[in-house]
């Protein structure tokens, strides 16, 4: 389980395909020395495996789901992103209960710049994700656990404050930009339990 609060900014250093897996090898001196391999870690809020451990890196595998339902796919040398250790027991949750399980990716519609350095973002979700997604409830998008402003039918706004885009990939994010996206746990599970549906969201 993650909170949804980035810990850290790392940055890929190699990418190597093998058939339908790709390793990915992320440099993040900040993060790596209290790693260890087998541990779980959210990536841009994907939860993905520690494999190995390098001097200020570490590996992981995603395989073809992940690639073919995140936006991992398009990670290269040099892209960034967004990393959070898993939650101990014990540990303070600050932000929400995010599993790492991406429900889909969204697009970005639209950024704007709105009173002291803050930035609204308009962000379209896939239809069959709209009915989790409520004013004043959390979103969690690429890894970052953020309050839902508005909702228009599939469009969702959130706003942005200062610190989270200086410290996450969110003030990379431009109009055209795919993102991952988990809807707020109590909201799927409510809804699937009133509906009875017993399944995933699609």
């Amino acid at each position: 389980m993650f909170s949804g609060i980035v810990r850290g900014v790392g940055q890929v250093a190699r990418v190597a395909r093998h058939g339908g897996t790709v390793t990915f090898e992320v440099k993040a001196p900040a993060l790596v020395p209290n790693l260890e391999v087998g541990d779980s870690i959210s990536v841009n809020g994907v939860c993905q495996t520690v494999t190995a451990i390098g001097a200020d890196t570490f590996f992981f595998d995603s395989v073809a789901q992940t690639l073919n339902t995140t936006n991992l796919s398009s990670l290269d040398r040099g892209s960034a992103v967004n990393l959070e250790p898993a939650l101990r027991l014990g540990d303070r949750v600050s932000g929400h209960l995010v599993s790492g399980h991406i429900d889909d990716t969204a697009i970005i519609r639209s950024r704007r710049s709105t009173g002291y350095r803050n930035v609204d973002f308009r962000i379209q979700v896939p239809d069959h994700l709209a009915p989790y997604v409520y004013d004043k409830g959390s979103i969690c998008l690429d890894g970052v656990g953020l309050t839902v402003k508005a909702v228009r039918g599939t469009i969702v706004e959130v706003t942005v404050i200062p610190y989270t885009l200086d410290t996450t990939t969110l003030n990379r994010w431009r109009s055209g930009s795919r993102v991952n996206v988990e809807v707020d746990q109590i909201a799927k599970y409510v809804t699937l339990g009133v509906n009875r549906k017993g399944g995933g969201l699609k």
